[in-house]
């Protein structure tokens, strides 16, 4: 999906940057005393045991976990989502909202997709969440495919989107909803993802944690076609992405309508 001179950044880079420091020192600790054990210049002891072998084994998994990490923002989650905007038959003329859009990997290949459409970004641009998340990259990515002019980015919380009522053909989110820490505002942030879909729209997240009880509220709030995938393995906890369709009728690409369909 990625084009040579895009960048999506590093997921949770604080997070990365503290496995790899201490997985490094735990190393350097371990093997020294290791080694002074083996050229008996440490006479053996509880601590010198624990320095030996729980430092080389922890050291060692804590770099493990970082190259995974890194491993996964930079080429296991563009497949994912690439197949999270497969679980949608595109017209191209589409109304697309991405929400939480960081660097812009969801937004930039949706905007490849509706050619004779538009896709707004929105987020509130916490670095601690994607390594250079900011407005400035997004828009640098979808420059660099060529899709900057189907692009709007905009600042705003989940929470509160800051659109009228269906104002979108699609409501799409990756790894968003569970860094919102408190369940209440989880359920708020589904709610608005409901709010701005069109009647017949299409509703696509991919989350870790928590995502299958986002497809219950939505079922509840009367999404039809929930179709779950999963589990997938990102980072560390396992996640689903699934789809959901708003009931009601859509446009077509002439302008006129269809029917929203789908079963549960």
């Amino acid at each position: 999906m990625a084009g040579p001179h895009e960048d999506y950044g590093i997921d949770a880079p604080t997070v990365v940057r503290n496995l790899a420091v201490i997985g490094v020192v735990l190393l350097i600790l371990g093997g020294t005393t290791t080694i002074l054990l083996l050229l008996d210049h440490v006479r053996p002891g509880p601590l010198t045991r624990v320095l030996s072998i729980n430092g080389l084994s922890t050291g060692i998994v804590c770099l493990v976990m970082a190259s995974w990490m890194v491993a996964s923002s930079r080429w296991l989650k563009p497949r994912v989502a690439r197949a999270l905007l497969d679980a949608r038959a595109w017209r191209g003329d589409e109304a697309v909202l991405d929400v939480g859009c960081g660097r812009g990997l969801v937004a930039v290949d949706a905007a490849k997709r509706v050619p004779r459409g538009r896709v707004t970004g929105v987020d509130i641009w916490q670095e601690r969440d994607l390594g250079g998340n900011g407005p400035e990259g997004i828009r640098a990515n979808a420059e660099a495919a060529g899709v900057s002019d189907r692009l709007t980015v905009d600042t705003g919380d989940a929470r509160a989107l800051p659109y009228a009522d269906g104002t979108f053909d699609v409501v799409a989110s990756m790894t968003v909803f569970h860094n919102i820490r408190d369940g209440a505002g989880r359920s708020a942030a589904i709610d608005e993802a409901w709010r701005v879909t069109r009647p017949g729209g299409q509703i696509l997240i991919f989350d870790i944690r928590h995502a299958r009880s986002y497809a219950a509220q939505l079922r509840a709030a009367g999404a039809v076609g929930v179709r779950m995938t999963g589990p997938i393995l990102l980072w560390g906890p396992v996640g689903w992405r699934f789809s959901a369709t708003k009931p009601g009728r859509d446009r077509d690409p002439g302008g006129g309508c269809v029917s929203g369909s789908g079963a549960a």
